[in-house]
């Protein structure tokens, strides 16, 4: 499990949220909770973290996260439409400031297509979404922590570049 030090970037992303009275909500795929546990063991996090849905199965990313079902059988699960779709539909249905999302190839074998560590992690807020798309290495384990970090940085890029908008 992720340790606080270990994820210095998840007690950021809650102190300005706390700060500004915003929250998030995280949908994860080749994660599996990762990102949430980084959140959540922050002292603090539930002031500011609504709550998360592993959608590890293709079919549960549109009937939990309204991923569009045609886009899931044309891209497969492994696409940055996917990652933002799942950003957006965490968002709404959480209700929360910000959607946070991951999809992936951990491996060991390629899925819909995609090697092992292609990434997308995406997320939704008031000014729109954003993905990025990192192309990870490793084994399993070291693609799913990566692309925990990876989540947390766009999530904190976002929030650093909303704050200097205000």
């Amino acid at each position: 499990m992720p340790s606080n030090s270990g994820h210095p970037l998840a007690a950021e992303i809650v102190a300005i949220l706390t700060a500004r009275r915003q929250t998030v909500a995280v949908a994860e795929s080749l994660t599996g909770g990762l990102i949430a546990a980084a959140i959540t063991e922050v002292p603090g996090a539930s002031v500011v973290f609504r709550g998360g849905v592993v959608a590890y199965a293709t079919e549960t990313k549109h009937t939990l996260l309204d991923v569009d079902d045609q886009l899931l059988a044309e891209a497969g699960a492994v696409d940055a439409r996917v990652a933002t779709e799942m950003a957006d539909g965490v968002r709404d249905r959480f209700t929360a400031t910000f959607g946070l999302a991951s999809t992936g190839v951990a491996g060991p074998d390629p899925q819909d297509g995609k090697p092992v560590g292609t990434v997308f992690v995406a997320v939704s807020g008031p000014a729109g979404s954003e993905v990025v798309a990192p192309r990870l290495a490793g084994d399993r384990a070291d693609i799913r922590r990566a692309a925990v970090a990876q989540a947390l940085e766009l999530l904190r890029r976002t929030l650093v570049r909303a704050g200097s908008d205000s």
